[in-house]
């Protein structure tokens, strides 16, 4: 084989510093080209970036606003936009630099190329420093002004409390539907959501008949100055709940129950989506009444949660074969708590109950039950007592006697844990929507409880009552976001006469209201929590992520993403 000799390389030497290179139009190597030439020149090195810290928006030149998350293609894009001189050279790469995210900085480095000489093409990375400026976007400078809105929506619920509204609240959070709100106000019976626009409302409208069953209704109010001739369009969307609560007692209109697959007219509330679930505890029996069936033909609930009564089971016999879901028919025997508890020296107060002074405490009452498979001898359950009860209703007036039970049992219940001053390891999360309020959620008191007053205990007492559902209902902790609370203080020790705040109660400026449930004995040494109470794991809890909000002060706005 023949040697073929690769032909020679001819080399010169760089004009300013005499390193050989290949040789090339300017003669020059490439450290000596890049300090002769600049082709970052016209592109400037800083620049700003408007930020509004109400809705969290940038402003994307010349007029529009548009949402970012922080190091996303979006914000990106938006930051090369505002750069000069682009259209002069060819951009090959670019990415974010990261920076303390309270710094109120962006950088940005850039890996750009141009042609410099003939045929001599270089190429350059540097970068580009963004200063975030704080500013209000057009819709939220509105906030500082009165009746600019032009959309309301109205949220009602005929029912005495406010639970319905406090888990609302939480949904809202979830979904992020409080994005496009102006302000929230509370009323009597409800909520007012105010909007800037009417597709926003209408889009609020949408999310609520998704989550709860509603009733809709529009209005539009016009008002015209006649001087100038111009007329100002504002919208009013009328917005009612079903007023059926989970646990609730429901008597069914009898023609109506045989229509639904003949299911039996007492039946309680086991969940509340965008339609109501019935269940019927001695059948299993379930239905699902939608908002359109109920407003055909509406009726109202027996009894809510405040008259449950507490309840010892003294026996129960699961039935296996008779199983719907997670619940489990089962035959029990109960009895009032207490009923067999020694009463030497206990003398009867005030909050003594009428049957317990009639001497029918200790009675024993047999009833069917959907909750075999949690209940176990001597647990606590709570249940609507029928026998004691008197209701004010035709529909239940119509019922066959025979066919009423005695007890219903609804949910069990952990008496023994409550009586202890435990704290909560989890938070939630709050609409913070008022004036003199920044962002658009915070760790202070909700929407609901603001107006103070005589009512505020009660509030309370519904706020707490709301807490120990989502502890003991999975399937309804699962429906919204639950936050580590960084900072768990244990409750001081109840002084004698005194009253106890409960964990995480909203901030008032009113007197500490009386825990919900009272007894006339204390927790004993000997009286140990209930083993099978539902704790919230660490993994169903999400980390607050204040610190990383740009421009996040100690009362800013905190992000729930």
């Amino acid at each position: 084989m023949e040697f073929t000799p690769s032909p020679p390389v001819h080399r010169v030497l760089c004009a300013d510093c005499g390193t050989p290179i290949v040789p090339n139009s300017a003669n020059m190597c490439v450290a000596c080209l890049r300090n002769t030439v600049d082709i970052t020149e016209g592109i400037p090195k800083q620049a700003s970036v408007s930020y509004c810290r109400n809705c969290e928006r940038f402003l994307s030149p010349p007029a529009s606003w548009m949402l970012a998350k922080p190091e996303s293609a979006e914000l990106l894009a938006l930051c090369l936009k505002k750069l000069k001189g682009l259209n002069k050279i060819r951009l090959t790469e670019a990415h974010f630099i990261w920076t303390e995210p309270h710094s109120k900085r962006l950088r940005v480095s850039m890996t750009i190329q141009k042609e410099v000489l003939t045929n001599t093409i270089l190429e350059q990375t540097f970068e580009i420093e963004y200063l975030v400026q704080h500013g209000q976007c057009p819709d939220c400078a509105k906030l500082a002004a009165k009746n600019t809105w032009s959309a309301l929506v109205q949220v009602r619920q005929k029912v005495p409390h406010k639970r319905t509204f406090l888990y609302l609240e939480q949904l809202i959070l979830k979904h992020g539907a409080q994005k496009d709100t102006i302000s929230v106000k509370e009323v009597k019976d409800g909520l007012d959501f105010f909007y800037s626009s009417r597709s926003h409302a209408l889009k609020m409208v949408d999310f609520l008949g998704n989550v709860v069953p509603i009733k809709r209704s529009s209005e539009q109010i016009i008002s015209s100055d006649v001087h100038t001739s111009t007329a100002t369009f504002k919208y009013t969307y009328s917005v009612e709940i079903v007023p059926i609560c989970k646990d609730d007692l429901v008597c069914i209109p009898p023609k109506q129950a045989r229509h639904l697959s003949n299911i039996s007219p007492l039946t309680i509330c086991t969940r509340v989506g965008n339609s109501v679930h019935l269940l019927d505890p001695a059948t299993l029996q379930s239905c699902d009444i939608t908002s359109t069936m109920f407003w055909r033909t509406p009726f109202h609930t027996l009894a809510t949660v405040t008259d449950l009564v507490e309840f010892t089971v003294l026996d129960i016999e699961p039935d296996g074969r008779r199983t719907k879901g997670r619940f489990v028919m089962a035959d029990a025997q109960v009895a009032l708590a207490g009923a067999f508890r020694s009463t030497k020296g206990i003398h009867e107060d005030e909050e003594m109950m009428d049957f317990d002074n009639r001497g029918v405490s200790n009675q024993i009452y047999h009833t069917r039950t959907h909750l075999g498979a949690i209940l176990q001898p001597g647990d606590t359950a709570m249940g609507y007592h029928l026998t004691n009860s008197n209701y004010n209703s035709d529909d239940f007036a119509l019922l066959d006697s025979d066919h009423i039970p005695d007890i219903i049992l609804v949910k069990k219940a952990y008496p023994n844990r409550r009586k202890k001053s435990k704290s909560r390891g989890w938070k939630l999360r709050s609409i913070a929507k008022e004036a003199g309020e920044e962002g658009e959620t915070g760790n202070a008191r909700g929407i609901v409880g603001r107006l103070g007053g005589r009512d505020q205990k009660k509030v309370e007492e519904d706020y707490e009552i709301f807490l120990r559902d989502l502890e003991e209902d999975p399937e309804m902790r699962s429906a919204v976001n639950l936050y580590k609370a960084p900072e768990v203080e244990m409750a001081p020790p109840e002084k004698k006469g005194g009253k106890r705040k409960p964990q995480f109660a909203m901030e008032v400026d009113d007197a500490p209201p009386e825990e919900i449930v009272k007894t006339g004995i204390g927790l004993t040494d000997d009286e140990e929590e209930e083993a099978d109470f539902p704790e919230i794991q660490l993994d169903e809890l999400l980390e607050g992520f204040d610190e990383m909000t740009l421009g996040a002060s100690e009362n800013g706005p905190t992000t729930t993403d």
